[in-house]
């Protein structure tokens, strides 16, 4: 008897109260807003069943409608883009939920279709990308590093440079990439675990999943990419998006 395929809905974050680059998925990226290029490449990615727009912004709503793109208005009291999932979660149901981040232009198909490779391995319940970091992220405190066991179980996400090279001598580094995919049930409880002192240490909300004992695979990727934070990344994004091929 075959195995049905799980189902996968694919929900991106996005909203407009960003403290650093305000309104930033409504900016301006090569012609486009930067919500487009988000929404476009998670698109066209094979494994998600579906995908929706998960905001706090009726103007965020109104530019989503006025593009066809599916659109689900959440509570602006939520805080972090888990905790958006987790409601869109409450609304339609799928097995697997994947959060993929509204400011993430550089996003390929090829990185979710990364990401929902260890759900191959039923005891998954959460996963994660990382990337080769580049020599001028590794001591960057905004590149989260992350190391990981043998086997790809996460041990450690860290805006310091771990591991600590203590010789000096040659050492693999990995940048965390902060698109996430989640079994119903790890995305049900994330909202009840309490916050850790880790997460509150590093401001890295999956350190609450790790603090609480459950295990976050880490699947590796080819393609970096930058997350939009500051008028320099956006400035970064479009030179890169305004010279790859179309």
């Amino acid at each position: 008897m075959q195995t049905q395929r799980p189902t996968t809905l694919g929900v991106i974050p996005a909203r407009l109260a960003s403290t650093r680059l305000p309104r930033k998925v409504l900016r301006n990226i090569a012609g486009r807003p930067m919500l487009a290029w988000v929404y476009e490449a998670a698109r066209a990615c094979p494994q998600l069943d579906s995908l929706i727009i998960a905001t706090d912004s009726q103007e965020i709503a109104e530019v989503c409608q006025a593009n066809h793109w599916p659109v689900q208005l959440t509570s602006s009291d939520l805080a972090s883009g888990t905790d958006r999932v987790h409601a869109v979660s409450q609304l339609i149901d799928a097995d697997i939920y994947v959060n993929i981040q509204g400011d993430e232009p550089l996003l390929k198909p090829e990185h979710l279709t990364a990401l929902l490779r260890p759900f191959a391995n039923t005891a998954v319940e959460v996963s994660t990308l990382k990337v080769a970091c580049t020599q001028v992220n590794i001591h960057n405190p905004n590149a989260v590093k992350v190391v990981t066991a043998a086997d790809g179980r996460a041990l450690y996400f860290s805006r310091s440079t771990i591991p600590y090279n203590r010789d000096g001598g040659p050492a693999q580094y990995w940048k965390h990439i902060g698109l996430y995919a989640y079994k119903k049930a790890a995305l049900q409880r994330f909202p009840t675990l309490p916050h850790s002192t880790l997460e509150h240490t590093e401001r890295l909300e999956q350190l609450r999943f790790l603090e609480n004992n459950i295990t976050v695979y880490v699947e590796p990727t080819d393609h970096d990419t930058i997350g939009v934070d500051t008028e320099e990344d956006l400035k970064l994004v479009e030179s890169i998006l305004l010279n790859q091929p179309r």
